[in-house]
């Protein structure tokens, strides 16, 4: 397993994921409400930011390896799932939501296990469709960990609309994904 800075990054999100969750189990006394908000958001941003930091670097350094590729995507499911897994747990959004959006990344995770099984990896390369969904969701998340006023904007209603659009986008971009991979679902669909 090769180990650079890149991947110090991204070992650091994942690392991040039960901070973010923890926050919420702590003693009432340890820390208000407000400022388990304001922590979640920030571990939420940092690991946004490392995300796009490890991607980077890994270009700019000629770090990129296969390990990389692997651990790079996972760490990003894995924080959207806890966080959206606590917003659902603290009411600030739905579980529909959360459920169209994770089992939108199951099912896109498998479906590019599968193609690049058999070779047809440019299929369901990520879309333009897919990155705006990213970007919606990416700013919903923090948006809802926040839960107060941002700029004299109610951050809660800011990032509902946000986090229902991503999961509009999410339905859309799977739609794509299946779309595009069908032909080779439709042609393997009688082989034994």
């Amino acid at each position: 397993m090769p180990f650079n800075l890149p991947i110090l990054l991204t070992w650091l999100r994942i690392v991040a994921i039960p901070l973010l969750v923890a926050l919420y189990y702590l003693p009432a006394d340890w820390a208000t409400a407000h400022e388990r908000d304001l922590a979640a958001t920030a571990i939420f941003i940092a690991a946004a930011l490392t995300d796009w930091a490890d991607g980077y670097l890994a270009r700019k350094l000629n770090q990129t390896s296969a390990f990389g590729a692997f651990l790079d995507p996972v760490a990003d499911k894995l924080m959207v799932a806890a966080a959206l897994i606590v917003l659902v747990q603290l009411g600030r959004t739905d579980a529909i939501v959360a459920a169209i959006i994770i089992g939108r990344e199951i099912t896109i995770s498998a479906l590019r296990e599968w193609m690049a099984r058999i070779g047809a990896t440019k299929s369901v390369a990520v879309s333009l469709l897919g990155k705006i969904k990213t970007a919606a969701q990416m700013t919903a998340i923090p948006l809802l960990l926040f839960h107060a006023e941002l700029l004299g904007y109610d951050s809660q209603q800011l990032g509902n609309w946000l986090i229902w659009i991503a999961a509009l986008l999410t339905l859309w971009s799977m739609g794509y994904y299946l779309r595009m991979a069908w032909p080779e679902i439709a042609a393997r669909s009688h082989e034994k």
